[in-house]
C-alpha cells in the first residue's frame, strides 16, 4: 500500500437536486470521503436530507458562498443583493475592502443554516471558488473554525501536474496566508490539494491518475472534484458538463482500478464533528 494519505471531497453540494443525488450516490458507493455544502442555495432544504443517509465515515462540510447565491445575512445583502463576481471579490481582498463583520455575519447565517437542516455542526469547513482563503474572509473561518475544532481545507500547497498558472493563482490569493494562519493557530488542515484543471473537455481518468501519481508521501491531500448531473442550475453552470464527466469517471469500476493500482485506500483523515 501506498504511504499517501488521500480523500476525496466532493464541492458544491445543493447546487441543485441532481447534482445533490449524484454526490450522495458516490458518497454511499464509497467513491468520495467528504461532501461540502450549499447552506444557502435554494435546494439546500430539499438536498439536506440525502446527508442523513450516508455512511457514517463521510464527513459533511460547509461550502461557504460569497459568490453563487445571494447573501443570507441581512448585514451583507445590505452590501450585497447578488453576489459580487469572483474577480471582484478578489480585487477587494487585495485592497483590503471587504467588509469583514458582514462576512462574518454570512459564515454564522451559513453555518446556522447547515445545522438547522442537518442538526449538526460541519465537519469542516472550505469556500466556494476558495474564498474562505482571501483576506477579509479568512478572519472569520479561521476564528470560527477554531472555536469548533473542525478542520479547514488549506490552498496554500497545491500538488498535480499541469495548470501551474491556475494553481499559482489559488495560492496566491489568500492560500499561502490562510495556510500560515491555519498553522500558528493549530486548526487542523490537509497538507496538500489537489485535483486543480480547467474544466475543459479532458480525460477525466487520465487526469486522476496523474493526481494519483502525484501524491506527496507525507500529510493528508485533499482532491475536490465536482461531479454532479443535469439538473436546474445546468443552464446557469459553467462547468456542467465537467460535472457529468466526473461523476461517470467516479462512478466507474476504472477509479476503483486506479485506486489499487496507485495502492490508495481514501479516507477521512478527521474525527467528524458529529462523532461519527
Amino acid at each position: 500500500m501506498s504511504g499517501a494519505q488521500l480523500a476525496l471531497c466532493a464541492d458544491d453540494f445543493a447546487l441543485d437536486h441532481a447534482t445533490s443525488q449524484t454526490i450522495a450516490a458516490l458518497a454511499s458507493a464509497g467513491r468520495l470521503q467528504a461532501v461540502s455544502c450549499m447552506s444557502h442555495a435554494r435546494a439546500w432544504r430539499d438536498c439536506a436530507p440525502l446527508l442523513a443517509a450516508l455512511p457514517a465515515g463521510v464527513a459533511r462540510g460547509l461550502h461557504l458562498d460569497l459568490t453563487e447565491n445571494a447573501p443570507r445575512a441581512h448585514a451583507l445583502a445590505r452590501l450585497w443583493p447578488a453576489p459580487p463576481p469572483l474577480a471582484r471579490l478578489i480585487a477587494m481582498a487585495a485592497l483590503g475592502r471587504l467588509p469583514h463583520a458582514a462576512i462574518t455575519a454570512e459564515l454564522d447565517a451559513q453555518w446556522q443554516a447547515f445545522g438547522d437542516a442537518t442538526g449538526a455542526a460541519p465537519d469542516f469547513v472550505d469556500g466556494h471558488q476558495h474564498v474562505h482563503a482571501l483576506r477579509g474572509v479568512r478572519e472569520a473561518v479561521l476564528q470560527r473554525a477554531r472555536a469548533a475544532g473542525v478542520p479547514v481545507r488549506s490552498t496554500g500547497r497545491i500538488v498535480g501536474p499541469g495548470w501551474a498558472f491556475k494553481r499559482g493563482v489559488i495560492a496566491a490569493c489568500g492560500g499561502r496566508a490562510l495556510a500560515r494562519a491555519l498553522a500558528a493557530a493549530g486548526v487542523p488542515h490537509n497538507a496538500a490539494l489537489s485535483g486543480v484543471y480547467d474544466f475543459g473537455t479532458h480525460d477525466y481518468r487520465r487526469l486522476m491518475r496523474r493526481w494519483l501519481a502525484a501524491l506527496p508521501a507525507s500529510g493528508p491531500t485533499l482532491l475536490f472534484c465536482h461531479p454532479g448531473a443535469a439538473g436546474a442550475a445546468s443552464a446557469r453552470d459553467a462547468i456542467a458538463a465537467a460535472r457529468v464527466a466526473e461523476a461517470a469517471y467516479l462512478g466507474s469500476p476504472a477509479f476503483r482500478d486506479d485506486l489499487a493500482e496507485a495502492g490508495l485506500r481514501p479516507a477521512w483523515p478527521w474525527r467528524r464533528s458529529s462523532g461519527g
